[in-house]
């Protein structure tokens, strides 16, 4: 096996196959190359059977990617019954043969975000709870976190952590109703397996006996209970090799825990370590940047990546006036590389929120350049193509209650609210599934017998076609009898061509996926079928993008590289976050995700932030990022605004605690007749924000940090910091509510509270 390609550490990574292995890859370092050569190396070099290796990633990109690059390796035949799949779909394959020891039948479908919300309402009506107080998303999160953080036992940890009693109640009704209904949400899949593994030892010892080498990609973006599938499997031959930067660990939120990678030494006794610290994708000064941000982070295992690319464009700010300005300068750079030969799709600009995207949006479009925002609706969550899969997941689950619902009344066929209620009585007094109720019903006497023998006729219908006919057949066929196309063409809100074609290419991919299925192998394409768009990720739709710049937000862009990057609104407050002001951990995180950023870029790479933003309606003042003070050694002095700096130095290390004299506005005069600050313009559909008069009155109230006051809208807080002065001092407030918010203090109806 040719490994001259290879370079020192990379070659180490590879050769050495015994033992706990942690290999830090930095951005961009090559590691890809080092697992699919690794892999390889084991099947051609150390004779290893493919069917003993197990390769683990997070998207079906990477695991895609992983076993073609292994295939050109090896050959076909070589890798065989290698298993290099997510770990959610690594969780699935295990719990089709084995979930039935844990009281659940295989047939199990797999709940989504819009199917475990839609979930969840029923269990807020069920309990009569204010919806409100308790939303959906919000008790979702709260559900995904006690998963996450304590896969022993979820509802203790919410218990433990202080949730209240009604938040605990639901969980339960909701874990009632997952298995009613024969159902996993994404977490389940995670926690299932743990508990499959733990309480059936038989069971995790096949699966011990089978992966006698293991390889985790991202090993830095685990949880708690991915960290425990895999310590459970390589717990007795700890053949295991992660692969990871604990520099680019910013899934916090989500459940990631960057422990898992920076203790693995200590989990995992005997560890070897190898760095990857040279880059292959970006130039000398980019890099340079990059090493300057998250050296000011603690919690990290040193590495400094560098390059052979020496040199480069030299990183790019520009101080916007505000995030219009901001938009026409990335839209201006944009054309004049194009201009010089780029393509569109050589440019991603790179944002914190998504709520950014809306004003970069408007200068695109009035520039004519095309883009794609990234992280929008999914194909697979758009409502037509979520009708189609209900129905389907019903003919292969009856127990799927939120699937049953999304149909009974799709398209209109009478059976309403009324009909469902009497429905879920009568699955209440049978403790049947609504499905059974409703075959139940059809023969009673009932106003509802003969609409709902039509749907069961239906239904009975597709299921008598199942095993005789393709996916795409079976789906016709269903569409027709359901009169679908009609449906589409009655309902008005959106464009009934659009949403054909939308139904038409689902139909389309069934086809060309049963087609793909390996012969002999799948014996339920329906299952295989519901199975892979249920872990689908919006990251398998990135290829789409040619042509067009690329928006995203800095955590959807993890795992990419653009020749050219846009990193704007690089202001305190905004990126980092407002949230991590006061928590180390989180602003540790937002540097990550700084240094994420700044990585993605090959060539060139422009920062931005502006001097002021509108937020919520209002047009508030802006200041530097901290992350900009700690790249002040690459940034030269910039243009900004239509003004020249004058040589001004860009005083960033103003960021937290102003110096006398600092203002906002470094190359403006230090006074409130800035006209070029207080004018602005609003666009179009949104109502004018009532300008700043250039003549400030003095606050009514003297003002100090760590003061209570009270807003007329949003009641009591505590002042967090001042800055400026008289008639421009602006107040930073932490409302009790959770809200932090800035407001001008001779201006916002804010008093002072009695101690």
């Amino acid at each position: 096996m040719d490994l001259s390609k290879l370079n020192g550490p990379q070659l180490q990574a590879v050769t050495c196959t015994e033992g706990p292995l942690l290999v830090l890859a930095g951005a961009g370092s090559g590691k890809t190359r080092v697992l699919t050569h690794r892999i390889a190396y084991l099947i051609s070099e150390k004779d290893v059977m493919p069917w003993n290796i197990l390769a683990l990633t997070f998207t079906n990109k990477a695991a895609g990617e992983m076993r073609e690059r292994v295939e050109r390796l090896v050959g076909p035949s070589g890798s065989g019954d290698m298993w290099v799949l997510t770990f959610h779909s690594f969780c699935v394959r295990v719990l089709r043969r084995e979930i039935d020891r844990l009281g659940y039948d295989p047939k199990f479908v797999i709940y989504d975000d819009t199917d475990q919300q839609t979930l969840i309402k029923h269990v807020i009506k069920d309990l009569n709870l204010n919806d409100k107080v308790f939303t959906p998303r919000q008790l979702a999160s709260q559900f995904s976190a006690a998963k996450n953080h304590m896969p022993h036992d979820p509802a203790a940890f919410l218990r433990e952590s202080g949730a209240i009693r009604q938040v605990s109640d639901a969980f339960s009704v909701y874990e009632k109703y997952l298995k009613k209904n024969n159902a996993l949400d994404f977490d389940d899949l995670l926690l299932k397996t743990v508990e499959l593994f733990r309480t059936e030892p038989e069971v995790l010892d096949s699966y011990r006996l089978r992966f006698r080498y293991i390889l985790v990609d991202e090993y830095q973006d685990t949880n708690l209970a991915q960290y425990e599938i895999v310590r459970l499997l390589a717990g007795e031959h700890r053949n295991l090799c992660v692969v990871g930067d604990d520099d680019q660990s910013i899934y916090g939120w989500r459940g990631a825990d960057i422990r898992n990678i920076l203790e693995f030494e200590k989990d995992f006794p005997g560890a070897r370590v190898i760095r990857l610290e040279q880059n292959y994708r970006s130039t000398g000064n980019i890099l340079e940047a990059a090493n300057l941000v998250i050296s000011n982070n603690r919690g990290r295992k040193p590495k400094t990546l560098w390059t052979e690319r020496k040199g480069g464009d030299p990183v790019d700010l520009f101080i916007a006036q505000d995030d219009r300005d901001e938009a026409q300068h990335i839209c201006r750079i944009i054309l004049g590389d194009v201009r010089r030969g780029r393509s569109y799709s050589d440019f991603a600009v790179l944002y914190r929120t998504h709520a950014q995207s809306r004003v970069l949006e408007m200068y695109l479009k009035s520039y004519d350049i095309p883009y794609r925002v990234y992280g929008g609706v999914s194909f697979f969550q758009r409502a037509e193509v979520k009708d189609i899969i209900a129905y389907l997941r019903l003919l292969e689950n009856p127990h799927d209650d939120v699937s049953f619902r999304r149909v009974i009344n799709t398209p209109k066929r009478g059976l309403g609210d009324g009909a469902l209620s009497l429905l879920e009585s009568r699955a209440a007094e049978m403790n049947s599934s609504l499905l059974a109720a409703a075959l139940k019903l059809q023969h009673e006497n009932s106003r509802y017998a003969a609409r709902l023998g039509q749907f069961c006729g239906v239904l009975t219908g597709a299921l008598g076609m199942l095993g005789g006919s393709s996916l795409a057949e079976l789906t016709e066929w269903l569409l027709n009898e359901i009169r679908y196309e009609d449906y589409l063409r009655d309902d008005k809100k959106e464009n009934y061509e659009t949403r054909l074609e939308i139904v038409n290419e689902l139909v389309s991919y069934m086809a060309e996926f049963e087609e793909s299925l390996p012969s002999g192998e799948v014996t339920d394409p329906l299952q295989a079928f519901l199975e892979n768009v249920a872990l689908f990720t919006s990251t398998d739709e990135l290829d789409s993008a040619a042509g067009q710049i690329t928006m995203m937000t800095l955590h959807s862009a993890k795992g990419l590289e653009f020749p050219v990057v846009f990193l704007c609104g690089l202001e305190q407050g905004l990126f980092p976050s407002e949230k991590s002001r006061f928590d180390p951990e989180r602003m540790e995180e937002e540097r990550r995700l700084c240094y994420v950023g700044i990585t993605r870029a090959m060539d060139s790479l422009h920062l931005s932030y502006a001097r002021e933003r509108m937020n919520f309606g209002r047009i508030e003042p802006a200041v530097p990022s901290v992350f900009l003070e700690e790249l002040e050694p690459v940034l030269p002095v910039q243009q900004t605004g239509s003004r020249k700096n004058s040589g001004q130095t860009h005083g960033f290390g103003s960021a937290f605690q102003p110096r006398a004299g600092f203002s906002l506005f470094p190359d403006a005069p230090a006074s409130s007749g800035d006209k070029h600050a207080l004018k602005k313009t609003v666009p179009a559909g949104q109502k004018p924000v009532r300008p700043v008069p250039v003549e400030l009155k003095a606050p009514a109230f003297t003002f100090a940090a760590g003061q209570r006051v009270s807003h007329a809208k949003y009641g009591p807080g505590t002042i967090l910091s001042l800055s400026g002065s008289g008639g421009g001092q602006i107040l930073e407030i932490d409302f009790d509510g959770g809200q932090i918010k800035k407001f001008s203090a001779s201006m916002a109806p804010i008093t002072p509270l009695e101690d």
